[in-house]
């Protein structure tokens, strides 16, 4: 199965001070644990965002956000996952979300 590689911003933000954190999100994450077969690229986004979203770590969600996607999923089904969220993880930190989509998407439509 050939996937197309997923572009990390850590070299970028961080590859002069913590070059083994690069490394790390480049080879270990994004090289190995975002291609393990078990789920598809698409859920492993909608997982991600859902994790980032219930622990209230917002800072990565813009990024996660394009990732998803690009991996397939709607801004329809990521809003919908969201307000689902809202139920179980918080309704400030679904707001939070929304809003950072809201953004997403009005960038994306430009």
């Amino acid at each position: 199965m050939t996937h197309r590689k997923i572009v990390s911003t850590a070299r970028e933000a961080y590859g002069e001070i913590a070059p083994a954190f690069v490394a790390y999100s480049e080879d270990v994450l994004f090289g190995d644990l975002w291609r393990r077969e078990q789920l598809s690229l698409r859920d492993r986004s909608l997982v991600t965002i859902a994790v980032l979203v219930a622990g209230g770590t917002t800072e990565q969600l813009p990024y996660h956000l394009r990732l998803a996607i690009e991996n397939g999923l709607s801004t329809e089904e990521l809003v919908e996952a969201i307000t689902h969220m809202a139920f179980y993880a918080g309704w400030p930190r679904a707001a939070s979300a929304l809003d950072i989509v809201k953004g997403i998407s009005e960038s994306i439509e430009r």
